[in-house]
């Protein structure tokens, strides 16, 4: 089977505190985008092996891969073992806050239980989903958007009938997510960044983890001040744990015009990609 594994953002992520089993209670809404690895898997028999392959170098092929997790997870689940290939044909950059990991888990879920036989339904697939990352179960759902509560696992799908154009931009370096998390308490706001929400229709844009991250990424407090500073954008804001910033403007023509912009502004290393919300 050959599935796509889209991209999210995060329209917004309120941290509500910290919870006694050491991760936080967040509430969050996960927005699919239009930016997509393809997730490839073949089931190849008996036995209990996995090769995994993928055309980006540096992303990790051994058991720490959340694809493979996601299959061990599954067999586990479904009590019967097969021997798999996976690849990976990856277009979502690592570290991003972009789920590119969690949807790669979420289509490997999918589509070991179809070639499988299904052996198990949805909601048996989305307690496995929560159990290998937050984001994993969002990507479940045939829903272009989702609303996380509890560590962000406990997910509903949500209406969103808006299709906002909107451009990415990564720097060069990834933020990994543990780290955010634990610095947010004891974070400050940087004097002049914008981190009150910002009132669009379709809902409050904040993101609670912005204060630990521009605290030491400076570049990433200044971009965003850039970004709500052009022509066009209606709203900006850092995706999930960074370093992903993103900004949603009125019209496709004005992304594509923005991102030529924010590619010069950041320079050639970033990663700078014009696409849109689905529907």
């Amino acid at each position: 089977m050959e599935l796509s594994s889209p991209a999210k953002i995060n329209l917004w992520l309120r941290i509500l505190g910290r919870r006694p089993d050491g991760f936080h209670e967040v509430e969050t809404r996960l927005c699919k985008i239009g930016i997509a690895d393809t997730v490839s898997l073949e089931l190849l028999g008996t036995g209990n092996s996995v090769a995994l392959t993928c055309n980006v170098p540096g992303i990790p092929l051994d058991e720490s891969n959340l694809a493979i997790k996601a299959l061990r997870a599954f067999e586990q689940r479904a009590g019967k073992t097969h021997s798999w290939r996976i690849h990976l044909e990856k277009r979502i950059p690592s570290g991003a806050g972009l789920g590119g990991g969690s949807s790669n888990a979420a289509a490997i879920l999918r589509a070991a239980n179809e070639l499988a036989g299904q052996p198990l339904e949805l909601g048996t697939l989305l307690e496995i989903a929560g159990s290998i990352g937050a984001d994993v179960p969002c990507f479940l759902l045939d829903t272009p958007a989702a609303d996380g509560t509890g560590r962000g696992e406990q997910v509903t799908p949500a209406e969103f009938p808006w299709k906002l154009p909107l451009v990415l931009i990564k720097p060069a370096f990834p933020i990994p997510t543990p780290w955010a998390y634990k610095q947010w308490k004891d974070s400050q706001e940087l004097p002049g960044v914008l981190y009150a929400p910002q009132i669009c229709p379709w809902g409050e844009m904040v993101n609670g983890l912005e204060r630990p991250v521009f605290e030491k990424y400076r570049l990433l407090a200044a971009l965003k001040t850039w970004l709500l500073e052009q022509k066009g954008v209606q709203a900006a804001l850092m995706s999930g744990s960074g370093s992903t910033m993103f900004a949603i403007t009125r019209t496709g023509a004005e992304s594509a015009a923005l991102a030529e912009a924010a590619q010069q502004w950041c320079g050639e290393t970033a990663w700078v990609r014009a696409t849109e919300t689905l529907v």
